[in-house]
């Protein structure tokens, strides 16, 4: 029976795992292949990794890493992290990824979109969206290599990129980001039923309500999270989990 993906979301810096809390407090957590192993074990639906420093140092994810993580995994998994180049997504896909995440790049240069989806198909093709609130408090679009918004609203930037052919969407709030403290859900509603094309919604994941309440009232395709399936108890140690598939089917099957 169908139901929502739920997808952890792993961070990679000098390929290494870590763990931030609003873009920032960047907290090692361990090796990103004990961690593919252990999801393997406990059967995540997809991975997601991103390559959080590969923009601003002026490359792309380590595809020997990728193709570590894909002789390891036996589930879908998504990468991102520099990308700027047709050859350099092809790079990543035969390394094993099945789907590649452009973050920073679409920014500036939103017809890239287009290109990489005409050449590898849309379904390979996702964009991450970062938002934070400006000093008037209004959503805009977050570039965290510039570390500033750019006036760009998330709805229309949204829109462009699913006009431009993205497969999927990821929308992540920076003010949730590692606070455990529930979804951005208007933010994620928001763009989910003004676009036709998949919305995973990451930051802020901190229960398994809050993961029900962003496919049911936020209408996300996917709910991502990192600390919900990296950390245990009130002082946050490291502790990979993932609820049991006869979990996910009772909470979500409905939703």
């Amino acid at each position: 029976m169908y139901r929502p993906r739920v997808i952890p979301c792993l961070l990679l810096q000098h390929n290494g795992l870590v763990k931030s809390v609003q873009f920032a407090n960047h907290r090692y957590i361990g090796d990103p292949i004990n961690a593919v192993r252990l999801f393997n074990d406990l059967r995540a639906d997809e991975l997601i990794f991103l390559d959080i420093r590969a923009s601003a140092e002026n490359r792309t994810i380590d595809p020997a890493l990728v193709q570590k993580i894909g002789d390891e995994t036996n589930m879908p998994f998504t990468v991102g992290g520099g990308v700027r180049s047709l050859k350099s997504i092809e790079l990543l896909i035969k390394a094993g990824a099945e789907r590649v995440c452009i973050n920073t790049y679409a920014l500036t240069h939103p017809a890239f979109i287009r290109e990489a989806a005409e050449e590898f198909g849309s379904s390979t093709i996702v964009a991450c969206i970062d938002v934070k609130r400006n000093w008037w408090k209004k959503e805009q679009v977050y570039d965290h290599v510039r570390g500033q918004t750019t006036g760009l609203t998330p709805l229309e930037y949204a829109r462009q990129l699913a006009d431009n052919g993205v497969g999927e969407l990821i929308v992540q709030s920076v003010e949730q980001d590692g606070t455990m403290a529930g979804y951005a859900v208007d933010l994620v509603q928001k763009i989910a039923t003004a676009v036709e094309v998949p919305v995973v919604a990451l930051g802020g994941c901190g229960s398994f309500q809050d993961i029900r309440r962003i496919v049911t009232e936020g209408r996300a395709s996917a709910a991502s999270a990192g600390s919900m399936f990296v950390y245990h108890g009130p002082r946050r140690a490291v502790l990979i989990s993932f609820p049991a598939q006869s979990e996910l089917q009772q909470l979500l099957s409905k939703a």
